[in-house]
């Protein structure tokens, strides 16, 4: 049976995507710095970063899913004065560089790259790495797939939260659409596996609202009472920024029922 290798599978975006290929019955195995306990899956020790047990983990794989990034700005889950200057691209140039050289030896069939949607334009230094990243999956002689997603419900989730000691938030108006990742995984499963290459539909959220819809929404289903203070934005500052609106495949798992999932309220009465 073919063997689907998956990069950053411990992440958010990862565990989902390594959810459905168990569920298809498909033979997994995770690279990751840390092994987890999960059954069903093979689990190779390694570091992209680094390099570190990389050739190893490709042995006998066909089709790679390349998941892993590295973003302080959601491991954080806010931003910091440094966002602005620099980002890290250990991960999301080298390691894209790294693996894809490692992909070419050990003959592997096809590599599918997620991405973000709308990198054209966006100028923070996290954004300039990915796009960074991308383009060596462009160039490469591989046979390859990229998927862009706009930002997961759980990062906004982060955002919000990190404001909740505020009594006034400045919330931009500008107009996006996030998405869950488990309508991504499911989006790049299917990208994965049915044939197709290149530049594939990018994924957004069902929803084109403003920030302040998307914060009001958040404060009525964290039962918080915040004061927000609308910012305009020009479009090319929103751009900039990263707030744009997929134009491709929409998920279907709206905000507010992310939030009903995710209430950490329910979670703890369980």
């Amino acid at each position: 049976m073919a063997l689907t290798l998956v990069t950053g599978g411990t992440g958010h975006l990862g565990r989902d995507i390594v959810d459905r290929l168990v569920r298809d019955g498909r033979r997994v195995r995770v690279f990751a710095r840390s092994p987890g306990m999960r059954s069903g899956v093979e689990w190779a020790a390694g570091d992209l970063a680094t390099g570190a047990g990389l050739r190893e983990a490709l042995h006998d794989v066909d089709t790679v899913i390349n998941a892993a990034t590295c973003s302080p700005i959601a491991r954080r889950g806010g931003i910091r004065p440094i966002d602005f200057f620099r980002s890290p691209s250990a991960v999301d140039v080298e390691g894209t560089e790294r693996l894809l050289s490692l992909c070419g030896d050990a003959e592997v069939q096809h590599v599918l790259h997620v991405s973000i949607v709308g990198l054209d334009q966006a100028t923070l230094p996290y954004a300039r790495v990915k796009l960074a990243g991308e383009r060596l999956v462009r160039a490469s002689a591989l046979s390859w797939s990229i998927v862009r997603a706009m930002p997961f419900y759980y990062l906004l989730d982060r955002l919000l939260s990190s404001l909740a000691w505020l009594p006034v938030w400045p919330v931009p108006t500008t107009l996006f659409n996030p998405v869950d990742t488990s309508d991504v995984a499911d989006h790049v499963l299917t990208c994965a596996f049915d044939g197709q290459r290149g530049v594939r539909a990018e994924i957004g959220g069902p929803e084109d609202l403003d920030l302040v819809a998307f914060a009001r929404q958040y404060q009525d289903a964290r039962r918080l009472h915040r004061k927000i203070l609308p910012i305009g934005l020009s479009e090319a500052k929103a751009r900039g920024m990263g707030f744009v609106v997929s134009q491709g495949v929409r998920g279907r798992l709206r905000w507010t029922d992310w939030l009903q999932r995710n209430d950490p309220g329910m979670r703890s009465a369980a």
